[in-house]
């Protein structure tokens, strides 16, 4: 977790798009799959690592208040474009969500996006 931690999401700008980051290492099984953790410390490591990485990034997310994620969201992004298709990406997502979540996640941060993509649209 240290090594997710440290390395991989510290590059990644931003708590949404720390979130697309690890939905885009997930396979339609639900697994992950991130070939340099996996070979330096195990596939049962690197999976429960990053699941607990997304655990994290979306508990992070949801206790965020809307106008702070709206700029990290706009500090993130170069263009209001670029945050739209973002957030579209995120709400398409099938694996938004790590395994098992807590009961009401994937509905409260469903809406804390789609709340994000009206402020996104209205700002025009």
């Amino acid at each position: 977790m240290q090594d997710v931690q440290d390395r991989t999401l510290r590059a990644v700008t931003g708590v949404l798009a720390k979130l697309q980051y690890l939905v885009s290492l997930r396979n339609q099984d639900g697994a992950y799959s991130h070939w340099g953790l996996e070979r330096v410390h195990g596939e049962a490591a690197t999976q429960n690592a990053l699941k607990d990485a997304h655990r994290g990034v979306v508990s992070s997310i949801l206790r965020t208040q809307l106008r702070n994620l709206f700029r990290d969201l706009q500090e993130t992004s170069e263009s209001e474009k670029e945050a739209s298709e973002l957030l579209d990406q995120l709400q398409a997502s099938p694996q938004i969500v790590p395994p098992k979540p807590g009961a009401g996640t994937e509905r409260h941060l469903n809406s804390v996006l789609h709340a994000l993509a009206r402020l996104v649209k209205n700002q025009r």
